[in-house]
């Protein structure tokens, strides 16, 4: 850029305008790295400069030519649009149901002196049967089925752990990922987020596992089996979590790890139908923060979970991305920039721009209806915004009471902050008991803490905490 001494100006302006521009220069954010695009088989959907800006949420029964869903019969037309837009703009497109999942017992162990039974099972699938997950299958005695709860929850006991990638040179440091590429640092397992600390002991979970002590059975894996949570890139720019775990058999989907991990949800749901000691049509998919978002995902994409119950999800989580910011909430453009690996390359686009998505995060409830869902939420997790997952809940009603379900959309608040605790279970378990099991049970799952709660609720985490 070339500066010259106007006629029109005196010498001391043309300096002065001379420093603003390069004091602007100098505060210049440095320049990302841009993610190398994939084509998919979907192709192109108009980009956020060819969209319109929405302030409000967009309409869950709104048909994209603009006709409205009235009835239960137009509704699959309808979920499948919001899908498609879900897996373009904001999870990415992930390959079709391999449809040859083979399970293989690798261990049988009994528990906590025959009142449970433990099955290591290895699944294979995908082309040519190259990719593999391993499952760790728990059951209460008795002749079943029973309903499962499928979560994430590190490396089964008994299954040897994968090696990892390292983590990005700037993971999880709260910065911009996306201006640095390569130069990875190596960590233990037990350092990397959810890669977990090595198989846990099979008897301990018998012994304290909600799900285990309510008659249901509990379905365990390790997330980084499916695709690996690292923001390590290569020397062009691209993810490097790609070249391993499931990402390596399909090179032509964009999909991003909550949608590799819901991917490999389906992958067990798969052989879940077919085992004989589980209930296959009341199957249950939770999971916590990052895997609290990739259980929406799953529950959204795959109609035979008959439960969706993520915990503490966040941003990219239940909460409305319109509504998202108040009292330190993450943002869609945090997100985007802190952990744009979870999510597809093309949501990045809308980073200071989130009124134009045509979507906004209750298509990922409303896809679920009129199946059970049930946000579980703490009052005291700062990272989400209560009112956003509010307006989530709003958004998406229309959906469930269109299908005669609206009892069936549910969220319940915990006393407690970013994490997954007993409240929770009992929580989720209820309503599971409520709508899989048809039991009667005395309490309801539509409130939300007022402003005062929401003040109150650090302060009383943090005695909570200490006292424990």
């Amino acid at each position: 850029m070339k500066f010259t001494s106007s006629p029109r100006l005196p010498f001391f302006l043309s300096l002065a305008f001379l420093a603003l521009a390069l004091t602007l220069i100098a505060a210049d954010e440095p320049r990302e790295i841009p993610v190398p695009p994939i084509a998919t088989p979907m192709g192109k959907l108009p980009g956020v400069n060819e969209l319109p800006a929405r302030p409000a949420l967009p309409d869950v029964l709104t048909m994209n030519d603009g006709t409205r869903v009235t009835s239960a019969a137009q509704w699959p037309a309808r979920r499948a649009e919001i899908l498609r837009t879900l897996e373009c703009y904001a999870v990415g497109q992930a390959p079709a149901a391999p449809g040859n999942v083979k399970g293989r017992v690798v261990k049988t162990q009994s528990l906590a002196d025959g009142k449970f039974t433990y099955r290591l099972m290895h699944l294979t699938f995908g082309p040519q049967e190259k990719l593999s997950l391993d499952i760790g299958i728990y059951t209460p005695a008795g002749p079943g089925p029973f309903p499962a709860v499928i979560a994430p929850a590190g490396t089964p006991p008994g299954a040897t752990p994968l090696s990892r990638l390292p983590n990005g040179p700037t993971q999880g440091r709260g910065v911009n990922v996306l201006l640095v590429v390569g130069g990875g640092v190596a960590s233990p397992a037990a350092e990397i987020p959810g890669a977990g600390r090595g198989p846990a002991d099979p008897e301990r979970i018998a012994a304290t596992n909600a799900a285990l002590a309510h008659g249901y059975a509990y379905v365990t894996f390790n997330n980084n089996d499916c695709g690996e949570d690292t923001t390590l890139r290569e020397a062009d720019g691209s993810w490097s979590f790609r070249t391993t775990r499931f990402f390596s058999a399909y090179p032509g989907y964009d999909w991003g790890l909550l949608r590799s991990w819901a991917w490999g949800v389906s992958r067990i749901v798969d052989y879940l139908v077919t085992d004989p000691a589980i209930a296959g049509k009341k199957l249950i998919v939770t999971g916590a923060s990052r895997t609290g978002k990739s259980a929406m995902v799953a529950a959204a994409f795959d109609e035979r979970l008959a439960l969706g119950a993520p915990v503490v999800t966040g941003g990219g989580g239940i909460g409305a991305h319109r509504f998202a910011g108040p009292r330190k909430s993450e943002t869609l453009d945090l997100m985007v920039t802190k952990y744009p690996n979870w999510f597809s390359p093309h949501l990045h686009e809308f980073r200071g721009q989130r009124e134009k998505l045509p979507f906004d995060e209750h298509w990922f409830l409303a896809a679920c209806a009129p199946r059970a869902f049930i946000a579980l939420e703490g009052d005291a997790d700062a990272i989400s915004y209560p009112e956003a997952v509010r307006q989530s809940i709003l958004g998406a009603q229309p959906a469930y009471a269109l299908l005669g379900a609206a009892e069936k959309l549910g969220v319940n608040y915990a006393p407690h902050g970013h994490t997954f605790n007993a409240d929770d279970w009992s929580a989720l378990l209820a309503f599971a008991d409520q709508h899989l099991l048809g039991k009667e049970i005395d309490r309801t799952f539509n409130r939300f803490p007022t402003e005062a709660e929401l003040d109150a609720a650090p302060a009383r985490a943090t005695v909570t905490q200490a006292q424990k």
